[in-house]
């Protein structure tokens, strides 16, 4: 924004200190944002107008001009605008010249105010150029006021008028996954060659992808941001401001320069890092000057607009254990394997850990904050719990494993099948055509008068007829081939991958795991990820 200001030293002005002459302040203010645009309203015609205006009166004397230049009119905290009321409480001024009243503001109420409160109540004279106004504090008619307040509301239309325009332009681009924003989201750049379009910035795409790491390894959001801040790592507004951006995060503070809470869980739920463009998460109403949080059902969501960061089975995991809620821990500790998927198999309330004497023991939340007559202890030591859920899963793995060779027999017995169903149509096609050149030849005969139009037709009928038959055999082939799937579920993939387990971890429980409920006696129950596939592959091999 430029600032261009004008004191009392300029050539051709009055004596000041004549008394009637009143001490004068030229405000002029142009905004593309407002829809001001030629020559008529540029800085430097503004300003030739108020001159030239001051200057044939002479009750009036220049005192200063106040410009704004690329502020809008719905906002008036303008640096300018403020400077000209600032002098107007130190008595400084008498008068106030503008173009139009337009100059002065596009929010109704407030230029109402200013003009028919503000300015008579320190007794200064308001002159508005081009609408004939001169108000000065003892003015009593009424028609003018009217006619201000009809101006001014019109003046409020336009930028409304103009933000509308704008918005629907800004909806359209965003409902073709364009991007529109100022600055991309950490991670992203501005393609150089197309604004609207994402790139991937590999530096800032690593420190995501660390982030995401770090919470599948079991870090709570807290502890990520201490380690990042403890190593130097800028935060995505530092960062952009390294990389020479003019970026401000409205949301905080001046005295912020590190990594919080909140950056990283922005971070972990951002759908942007999976490919999506998301967009229109905020409004921000005319005249208004904080942007509201929209529904997320009023999100602009375009899938596979650019390249993901994140692939979806990493988001997928962290989106669950994000919606697990576990406790954060202290910088020095680790998330305990098991934190979000332990739960009262009776009580449904989660279970909580507790160490004594350097064992870790698990009880049942309700019976460890309200006692006995909620619920009972469901007590299990870490090293019993890992035990059986260790010989649980190695006992699926070896099932799955044995069953590899049934799997595989039933892939070379569904493509055996598949090639004899593929030789079929390929006969019955041969046969289509065949019937087809008889058909057209009982019509050349036709022609010839060979045959007659009877016969004909009962040719043709019957040909027809087989035709239909054979594609209907042919349909039902393709639906049985269609049908078969030549691929065991990727759940299943992944468990024939694996070898038998020696010890638990973090990433072992959060990929196999969904939840397990301990009830009374150490029973327990383990449902995982895969828990359907599982049951239905061994169901149909039974």
């Amino acid at each position: 924004m430029s600032e261009r200001i004008t004191t009392n030293t300029q050539k051709g002005q009055k004596d000041i200190n004549k008394p009637h002459q009143l001490s004068t302040a030229l405000y002029i203010r142009l905004s593309r944002e407002d829809g001001d645009k030629g020559e008529s309203v540029s800085i430097a015609n503004q300003r030739l107008l108020l001159e030239d205006f001051v200057n044939s009166r002479d009750d009036l004397c220049l005192f200063s001009t106040y410009i704004d230049d690329g502020y809008t009119g719905t906002n008036f905290q303008r640096p300018n605008f403020m400077r000209m009321i600032s002098d107007i409480e130190d008595k400084k001024i008498q008068c106030v010249v503008v173009k139009d009243l337009s100059r002065l503001g596009r929010n109704m109420p407030k230029v109402s105010e200013y003009i028919n409160d503000y300015f008579p109540s320190r007794k200064v004279l308001f002159i508005s150029i081009n609408d004939g106004i001169n108000k000065n504090y003892y003015d009593t008619d009424t028609s003018e006021d009217m006619m201000i307040d009809i101006k001014n509301m019109f003046n409020g239309f336009y930028p409304k008028d103009i933000s509308k325009k704008v918005r629907s332009t800004f909806r359209a681009k965003q409902g073709k996954g364009q991007f529109i924003g100022a600055f991309a989201s950490f991670g992203y750049v501005k393609s150089a060659d197309d604004h609207n379009h994402l790139e991937i910035d590999e530096y800032a795409a690593g420190i995501v992808r660390r982030i995401f790491g770090m919470y599948l390894g079991g870090m709570g959001q807290n502890t990520i941001a201490k380690v990042l801040n403890s190593e130097g790592i800028p935060c995505p507004s530092e960062y952009k401001k390294q990389c020479g951006l003019n970026y401000r995060n409205s949301n905080r503070l001046d005295s912020t320069s590190y990594w919080t809470y909140s950056t990283i869980r922005n971070i972990l739920k951002n759908e942007m890092y999976i490919g999506n463009m998301v967009q229109n998460k905020n409004f921000r109403q005319i005249c208004k000057q904080n942007a509201v949080l929209l529904p997320k059902d009023k999100w602009i969501v375009v899938e596979g607009t650019h390249e993901p960061i994140i692939d979806m089975d990493t988001w997928d995991k962290v989106q669950d254990l994000l919606g697990r809620n576990t406790r954060q821990t202290k910088l020095e500790q680790n998330v305990h394997m098991f934190a979000g998927f332990l739960k009262c198999g009776d009580c449904g309330r989660a279970m909580v850990k507790i160490i004594r004497k350097g064992v870790i023991v698990f009880n049942c939340g309700s019976y460890n904050r309200y006692g006995r007559g909620h619920c009972s202890i469901h007590r299990i030591t870490e090293e019993e719990l890992e035990g059986i859920v260790l010989q649980d899963l190695n006992l699926i793995i070896k099932s799955v494993k044995d069953m590899g060779r049934l799997i595989e027999e039933e892939r070379r017995q569904k493509k055996s099948d598949a090639l004899n169903a593929l030789g079929d149509i390929s006969r019955y096609r041969v046969d289509v055509e065949r019937l087809e050149k008889k058909k057209d030849r009982a019509y050349e005969d036709y022609s010839d008068e060979v045959i007659s139009r009877e016969e004909y037709l009962r040719h043709k009928g019957k040909y027809e007829q087989q035709i239909s038959v054979i594609r209907s055999k042919i349909e039902v082939i393709n639906r049985a081939v269609e049908s078969q799937s030549f691929s065991v579920n990727p759940w299943i993939d992944r468990l024939l991958q694996n070898e038998q387990l020696e010890h638990l971890d973090r990433e072992t429980v959060v990929e196999m795991i969904s939840m397990i409920y301990i009830y009374e006696n150490n029973q327990i129950k383990i449902v995982y990820n895969f828990s359907d596939e599982l049951e239905a592959l061994l169901g149909s091999h039974d």
